[in-house]
Parts: C-alpha cells; sequence; structure tokens
C-alpha cells in the first residue's frame, strides 16, 4: 500500500491535467483535484456566472454574477491552494488556439461540457493527441464517469448517441396534443418570428386564399404598420395567431374528423378593450436594467409556480410583447429564445398556454413551462460532488495506466442490489466507428435535388461536427474553408454551395465516394454517395440520410443469465441514462458500456438479476420516465446521452 501510495502521489505531482467545463461539476472537480495534490491544471470554459449558478456551483459568489467562470473557479481555488498552477481560458474550447498540438502537452483530459458537440470535439482531439479522457455527466440523481484512451476502450463517438427529440411539423403548426408541442410553437416558431429574423419563412403567416376578399391577411402580418401603436400591433398578432391561423386550420374538415376541433380566441372575447389597452405599468415598475424586464412584475404577477388564468396568459402575452418593443427594441431581428431570460420565458408561456387553451390541452405555469422550453433537470449538487470524485478516481488509474482497473461508473437515484454506483468495465474501441476507426459512411441522398449547401450544414457540420470541413472528390477539392484562401478560391467554394451535387465541377452522382476532412480535428472520414429520388417528408425531414453507425455483434445470450427482470430493469438504466439527455449542469451521461469479459467477474447481469432487484428498478424506470417527461434543465444541463441500453449491451457479455 506504501508502495502504491508513493506512485499515485508522484503520477499526481507529476500531471498535466486539461480541465473542460468549470460548471456544477467542474467546481466539484476543480476543488477535488486541488485537494488530491493535483499542481498543474488549465481550465477552458466560455461562460460566465450567473445566478442561477449559485446554488450548486459554490466556488461563486453573488458578487461574481457576469465573470468568467473559469477565472473565478481559479481564483477561489488558489485561496486555499496558493502554490498550485493554474491557468484559466475564457474561451471555447472549438476555438482554433486549442489544437491538436495544444492538447498533447496534457497527461489527461477530464470532460465537464454541457452539450455533444463540444464534447464530439474535445474526443476527435484527445484521439489525434493521444490523451486519455474522462467523460462525466449528471442529471438530477443520475451521474456517470466514462474512460476513453485510444486503441484501448471505445472513443466517445463508438456508439450512436440518441438524436434530440423532435416533432413532426405538421403537429406542431396544425394539431398539437400536448403541452410541449405548444412550447415548441411558441418558442421556435411564434418567438423566432416575431423577434428574430424577419425574413425567415415559417408557417404562422397563413394568407388568405381569396386576397381580394381579405386585404388584411394578403399582408404580412408581423409587419407593424406605420401608423399603428404597439398596442394596436399586439392585439393584431394575437388575433391572427390565435384566431384567424385556427379559423383556417378549421376549415380543413379531414383534419378533425376524429380529433377534438380547436377553438379560435381572439382579444375581443378574452380581454375588454379598456382593459387590453392599459395593460401593465411599466412606468413604476422598471429600472435601467434591461435584464430586469418582465411582464409579469408589470402586471403585478408574483407567483411563477402559479397558473395562470386565460385572460391573464393573454395580459402576459400583450405585455411581454410590448415590453420587448419599448424596452429591448435594439435586440429584435436577432433575438434567438433563452431560458435565462426572463421576458422571453414570460412571453413563451403565455403564447403556449392561449395555445393550448385553444386545443383543449391543460394549462401550465410559469415553473413547469420554463422547465419544459430549457430542457431543464434540475442539479443536484451533491450528485456532482459523487461524479467529480470518481472523475478523479478514474484519472489517477489513467495517470499509473492501470488499464486493467478502469470502470465506467454509474450513479442511480435508487438501490439496485444494495448499489447505488454501478462499476462496469469499458468496452474496446467499435471497429464499425467511423471516428476511431475510420470506418466508411454512406449517404443516401437526392443528388439531383440537394445542393452542396444542404450537404455541408446537414451532414458534414450537423451529423459529423466538424467544423472546419474540406470535402473532396478524388483529388478534386469542392468545398473548404480557413482563413488562408485567396478571394478567388472563396468566391469558387460559395459558388459551388449553391450547386446542386450532380452539377459541381466534379459531378457527385450514385456511387461517388466523397473523402470529408476536418483539419483542426484532424479527422477524416469517407462517406459513400447513394442516389435516392424519394424521402418522407415527416420521417426523413433532412431529405438525406446518414448510416454507418453499427453495433458490434452481439455476444451470445447466457440464458441463465437473463437481461435484468423482464427487461424492466435493462429499460430503466437505458432511459434512466440515455433519455436524461438534459441536467442541470450539462454534464453528460452516456452509457454504461462493457468490455467482453467473463460472467464469473462481477457484471451488470449480476447486478441487475435477481427478484429483489425488481421493486427498486421499477422504481428507477418511473423516475427515469419521468425525466422524459418533464425535460429540465438548470444551466448545468447534463447531458446524459447515449446510454444506449443495458439490456443491449448485457448481450454482449461473454
Amino acid at each position: 500500500m506504501a508502495m502504491a501510495s508513493e506512485r499515485q502521489f508522484a503520477a499526481i505531482k507529476g500531471a498535466k491535467v486539461l480541465m473542460v467545463g468549470a460548471g456544477g461539476i467542474g467546481c466539484e472537480l476543480l476543488k477535488t483535484l486541488a485537494l488530491s495534490g493535483f499542481q498543474d491544471i488549465h481550465i477552458i470554459d466560455m461562460d460566465t456566472i450567473e445566478v442561477s449558478n449559485l446554488n450548486r456551483q459554490f466556488l461563486f459568489r453573488q458578487s461574481h454574477v457576469g465573470q468568467s467562470k473559469a477565472k473565478v473557479a481559479r481564483d477561489a481555488v488558489l485561496n486555499f491552494r496558493p502554490h498550485m498552477s493554474i491557468t484559466a481560458h475564457h474561451a471555447n474550447v472549438k476555438d482554433p488556439e486549442f489544437n491538436v498540438e495544444f492538447f498533447k502537452q496534457f497527461n489527461v483530459v477530464l470532460n465537464g461540457l454541457d452539450n455533444l458537440d463540444a464534447r464530439r470535439h474535445v474526443n476527435r482531439l484527445c484521439l489525434a493527441a493521444d490523451v486519455p479522457l474522462v467523460e462525466s455527466g449528471t442529471t438530477g440523481f443520475l451521474g456517470q464517469v466514462t474512460v476513453h484512451v485510444k486503441g484501448k476502450t471505445e472513443c466517445y463517438e463508438c456508439q450512436p448517441k440518441p438524436a434530440p427529440k423532435t416533432y413532426p411539423v405538421c403537429t406542431i403548426t396544425s394539431t398539437p396534443s400536448k403541452f410541449v408541442h405548444c412550447i415548441v410553437w411558441a418558442k421556435d416558431l411564434l418567438f423566432a418570428k416575431l423577434f428574430g429574423d424577419k425574413n425567415q419563412e415559417n408557417d404562422l403567416n397563413v394568407r388568405s386564399s381569396d386576397a381580394a376578399s381579405s386585404s388584411e391577411h394578403a399582408e404580412d402580418v408581423f409587419e407593424r404598420r406605420k401608423d399603428e401603436d404597439i398596442d394596436q400591433y399586439g392585439r393584431r398578432i394575437y388575433d391572427h395567431v390565435f384566431g384567424y391561423n385556427i379559423e383556417v386550420a378549421l376549415s380543413n374538415k379531414e383534419t378533425w374528423k376524429n380529433r377534438n376541433r380547436p377553438r379560435p380566441i381572439y382579444t375581443a372575447g378574452v380581454l375588454p378593450e379598456e382593459l387590453s389597452k392599459q395593460n401593465g405599468n411599466m412606468d413604476t415598475i422598471y429600472a435601467a436594467d434591461i435584464t430586469t424586464v418582465s411582464a409579469m412584475a408589470s402586471l403585478g404577477l408574483k407567483n411563477p409556480q402559479e397558473t395562470w388564468t386565460l385572460m391573464e396568459n393573454s395580459r402576459v402575452f400583450l405585455e411581454a410583447l410590448k415590453l420587448f418593443f419599448v424596452k429591448r427594441e435594439e435586440e429584435i431581428g436577432s433575438l434567438s429564445f433563452d431560458k435565462d431570460d426572463q421576458l422571453a420565458v414570460e412571453f413563451v408561456t403565455a403564447a403556449a398556454n392561449i395555445r393550448a387553451a385553444s386545443f383543449g390541452i391543460q394549462l401550465h405555469s410559469l415553473f413547469e413551462a420554463k422547465g419544459i422550453a430549457g430542457n431543464i433537470v434540475h442539479a443536484v449538487a451533491t450528485t456532482n460532488a459523487v461524479i467529480a470524485g470518481l472523475i478523479v478516481i478514474e484519472a489517477i488509474k489513467v495517470l499509473l495506466k492501470d488499464t486493467d482497473n478502469y470502470r465506467m461508473t454509474y450513479c442511480l437515484e435508487h438501490i439496485s442490489r444494495k448499489m447505488l454506483l454501478m462499476p462496469v468495465e469499458p468496452y474496446e474501441p467499435n471497429k464499425s466507428c467511423y471516428v476511431c476507426s475510420e470506418t466508411p459512411l454512406s449517404l443516401e441522398i437526392n443528388t439531383h435535388r440537394s445542393k452542396l449547401r444542404d450537404f455541408v450544414e446537414k451532414i458534414v457540420k450537423a451529423k459529423l461536427g466538424m467544423n472546419f470541413p474540406l470535402i473532396m472528390h478524388g483529388s478534386n477539392l469542392l468545398y473548404e474553408v480557413g482563413d488562408d484562401l485567396d478571394e478567388d478560391e472563396v468566391a469558387n467554394y460559395a459558388a459551388n454551395l449553391e450547386k446542386v451535387l450532380s452539377e459541381l465541377p466534379s459531378s457527385v452522382t450514385g456511387g461517388t465516394m466523397l473523402t470529408v476532412e476536418d483539419l483542426q480535428q484532424e479527422l477524416t472520414c469517407s462517406i459513400n454517395i447513394k442516389h435516392r429520388e424519394e424521402f418522407d417528408e415527416e420521417k426523413e425531414p433532412d431529405g438525406m440520410v446518414l448510416s454507418g453507425w453499427t453495433q458490434a455483434p452481439a455476444a451470445v445470450k447466457d440464458d441463465k443469465k437473463s437481461i435484468g427482470n423482464g427487461g424492466n430493469a435493462s429499460n430503466a438504466l437505458e432511459h434512466e441514462l440515455a433519455e436524461a439527455n438534459r441536467d442541470g449542469e450539462m454534464e453528460e451521461i452516456s452509457e454504461p458500456s462493457v468490455k467482453k469479459r467473463k460472467l464469473s467477474e462481477v457484471s451488470i447481469a449480476t447486478i441487475l438479476d435477481g427478484p429483489e432487484a425488481t421493486a427498486d428498478e421499477i422504481k428507477n424506470q418511473k423516475e427515469v420516465e419521468k425525466l422524459d417527461d418533464d425535460d429540465d434543465d438548470e444551466e448545468d444541463l447534463v447531458m446524459i446521452d447515449d446510454l444506449n441500453s443495458v439490456g443491449n449491451k448485457k448481450t454482449r457479455l461473454q
């Protein structure tokens, strides 16, 4: 033990550590690293401190609001460990300065990030630099720590991550049946149309089929008229989206044969004329600070957990719209929804509730609506502390190159087989992973209709997560980005973006193999193009389908080791760790990966099997399902991603 301790201490003292993220997990992690004896730490975080962070990110105080998380965290720890070397970078980890050479100087990288895109970026840089990565995530009472070592374990992208929830466009715009549909409509359509890019097209701007009979609806109703005051404008918008648009929808009788018919709502039927004209009291409520602007304050509504009536929602809607134009006019045209923007949350809550009332859906409080709109799962400081401790334990193993003892550890909400922490051996690399195994991908696309821009935006950037892509067909360069391009090259590539694939200088058709590179990430992958004429607009809205994420072959299942309790246990963990794609600290929870190992060893199967586990596993499952419905985050959005089911993993045990 003494020898081991001396060896550990030497490894810790001589290690240079990169910590990405200084939020909920990051604060706990930096403190634990410092108290464990680490001497040289770099921190990267682009965020600033907000009031909502203070209840769990304990290195921060009220006086720090608005300051860099990385820098304040460094200063706080140096107060009790003054002889440490802590370098704070208030920056985005995707900035060019944090390249492969930068990563190579570290012995281990510890992630406490809040989004999938940044995680994938760090994973690729760690692979290119051959630096071990310890990932982490929390969501409420759930948490995870996973270890990724090039050539020895799965990389972060070896298994597909669950896609963000999406809803069919027709459901959102025409036939909502759940409150979340109303939230998506209010946030992504109405808020964006009123306060975002005015030129964007969406289905809110319904016009009469007979323009001559309805000149009002032949115009762009979202354009404010020259002689129109803000109160008149607000009522006109209200009547259009909650009244006229609903009447247009009702005219399609086929749609409502088997559905409850919505009811049009107009201001005249909800608010007396004099009340809507004298809605709020802006003069006495607002200070100079724009962040304090609030429709609730103006209207004297104090409790965010109370569900407003239809009249109250209507007043909040009109007041919030008015306040945006009166107090924040310079921002209009460039705004996007932010869960930390009080006025934006008030507007979206009111709009979603009015739409819900129209479609007979239960109304929700602002507190509930904010959770849904912001994908918030409220963070638990204790979970962050537990996960931070586990990160340090795994980091020490990595520094000692103690490969046989690496563990993926999952923190559960309810005890299973007398355990709250479930350690699992990591998988070997997935030979089908296009990131660490360079396996070709396949893309079905209509090469006669889709432009190169569609391919770049929807596949290369959105799906593959590349930031500075270079696209080649054989030896022909079709597209490139970079600061070192001359004007002719920039113009040439810009022109290529607007061409359909089959009409590019080097034509891309069925059977073409494209090579896509990201020089910053030092990642190259090949994509086999397959021409396809038609796509289902609802199921395949991108008009293209990328494939190549193939799971490793499942091992033969041992009948003596069933997969959980009739599937309940594995399903519980699958949802618990995979669907919790949000947290109060967006750290991520991925999936318990398991290496091929002997059944005699402790495994997920032994943890989940057995009649006495049933009640607790059912509890876990219910809590997980609740997470899926509640969808909430608290700036500490822990992305519990990709827990592709413990059940599926267990079939790979031998």
